[in-house]
């Protein structure tokens, strides 16, 4: 087992909101197919300006959203205009690739919770796009409220399945449990996981984990044990068979060299940014915001992202 801290990274423009960035890590690149993890707020959305991102592209991905506590516009280029609220979890697959748009509506003050991408496989990543929207389902085990927005998991009263399409076996779930509570959760031991704290401080499988930190559990447990500490938590556990594939993630792409991702900024800067082909793969977003252009490709070879498996 091992911890992973993050780190902060502005997101946006001007008034760029801060999040919190546990994956990709030095340590680590995936957990599962998870390649992702940004955590972000409490913030008051008056103050540092919420979620404000105009147009962008994706390839070769997931996007899921998940809310603590705020309300955001989703629009993509597929047509979808969707708000999501706690409790609700939207995830647009890129596939081939898609642009879409993510804001605080500003009708809730607070904005709370996490941004995450899953990788496609090779044999899945040039599927058209699609977007989907769900209600996810809760269990409890023992003192712990669970709300599953990918997978799998058993509860107390039986098993519960989110409705999410997935490509590779994924597990994703928000925990809330009470000051001092201590609960067991049945996991695949093909599956690596990782436990996000949002809120206080917990054991899990007696290694402390802190707020915002990120503690990565390898295959193999066929349980993890949660000790709660003397505040609430919160927790977004991670999980999915490891990932084998060679993966070269920039900017919002995921692809597989260093050629395709630079063919696919070059495709976003001219179709979209450029508005030279507006029905290429990239398509347009119905969106008053300011379209987002791609940074200046880095000055070396972009490597794939693989570290050795325990």
């Amino acid at each position: 087992m091992s911890i992973l801290t993050p780190r902060d990274v502005p997101l946006g423009g001007l008034r760029a909101m801060t999040v919190r960035r546990t994956l990709p890590h030095r340590l680590r690149s995936t957990i599962g197919a998870w390649c992702f993890v940004d955590h972000y707020g409490p913030d008051e959305v008056e103050l540092s300006g919420g979620m404000n991102l105009g147009p962008h592209p994706h390839t070769g991905l997931q996007t899921v959203t998940w809310l603590f506590q705020g309300e955001v516009e989703h629009r993509d280029s597929v047509g979808s205009v969707q708000l999501i609220e706690p409790g609700q979890v939207n995830l647009m697959t890129a596939g081939m690739g898609i642009s879409h748009a993510e804001n605080s509506t500003g009708r809730v003050p607070v904005l709370h919770g996490v941004q995450l991408w899953v990788a496609l496989a090779d044999k899945d990543r040039h599927i058209p796009p699609f977007f989907e929207h769900h209600i996810a389902p809760r269990i409890t085990i023992g003192d712990a409220q669970l709300i599953v927005f990918v997978g799998t998991l058993t509860g107390d009263s039986g098993t519960v399945t989110a409705p999410t399409t997935t490509f590779t076996p994924l597990l994703g779930a928000e925990i809330t449990a009470l000051a001092g509570s201590s609960f067991t959760i049945a996991v695949n031991p093909s599956f690596e996981h990782g436990i996000l704290v949002d809120a206080g401080a917990v054991g899990v499988n007696g290694e402390l984990t802190l707020k915002d930190q990120l503690a990565y559990v390898e295959p193999g447990h066929t349980e993890l044990a949660i000790t709660v500490g003397d505040e609430p938590v919160r927790l977004v556990l991670l999980g999915g068979t490891p990932f084998e594939e060679e993966l070269v993630m920039w900017w919002n792409f995921l692809g597989r060299s260093h050629d395709e991702i630079v063919a696919f900024r070059q495709q976003w800067q001219e179709d979209v940014v450029l508005e030279k082909n507006p029905q290429g793969i990239f398509g347009t977003v119905e969106h008053g915001g300011s379209i987002i252009p791609a940074p200046e490709m880095p000055h070396v070879q972009l490597r794939p992202r693989k570290l050795p498996r325990p």
